[in-house]
């Protein structure tokens, strides 16, 4: 065996061992840490705001209690869709109102003032519910499904603690 042969074979030997060296790594850094280190840890995945998404929270529930919770919530959304609805389109209306000529701003303010009002109809329809079925839940899962009652339309927490004075010019 000449010389440059050996120098191939002792290099794909050493490729070889690095691989299998680093899937062992590994495999005993997923076993001792119990999950999967291309996924982040729990708290680190939220969705694009910044937060939990309603799926992620109720994960750690017991599936019988996580199934009527989601049922529960659905059919809360589905109590408040009418008011959310009418909360979108008359934000819409304003929208193109403000845009429209001639300009009236009393038209556009009254749109956004009929976009708060039903959109607040909405939110206390699914807060009253919710608060109803964190009352049948026994206190762990209470505490998780609480976490909730957090979600705030536009930023959640993301925007938590952020000042919200004009930026100086």
């Amino acid at each position: 065996m000449n010389t440059r042969t050996l120098a191939i074979i002792l290099g794909a030997s050493l490729a070889v061992s690095v691989a299998v060296n680093l899937f062992a790594a590994t495999a005993a850094y997923t076993v001792l840490n119990g999950r999967d280190p291309a996924q982040p840890p729990r708290q680190e995945r939220a969705d694009y705001r910044g937060r939990m998404t309603p799926r992620q929270i109720l994960a750690d529930l017991d599936p019988a209690t996580r199934e009527s919770v989601r049922e529960a919530l659905k059919a809360a959304s589905l109590r408040a869709r009418p008011d959310l609805q009418q909360a979108r389109q008359a934000r819409r209306d304003a929208v193109t109102a403000a845009a429209a000529e001639p300009w009236d701003p009393a038209r556009v303010a009254a749109l956004l003032e009929a976009s708060r009002l039903a959109e607040a109809r909405g939110r206390k329809t699914i807060e009253t519910e919710a608060l109803t079925l964190l009352g049948t839940l026994a206190p762990a899962d209470r505490a998780v499904v609480a976490q909730m009652l957090n979600a705030r339309s536009g930023g959640g927490a993301r925007d938590a603690g952020r000042d919200r004075s004009p930026a100086p010019r």
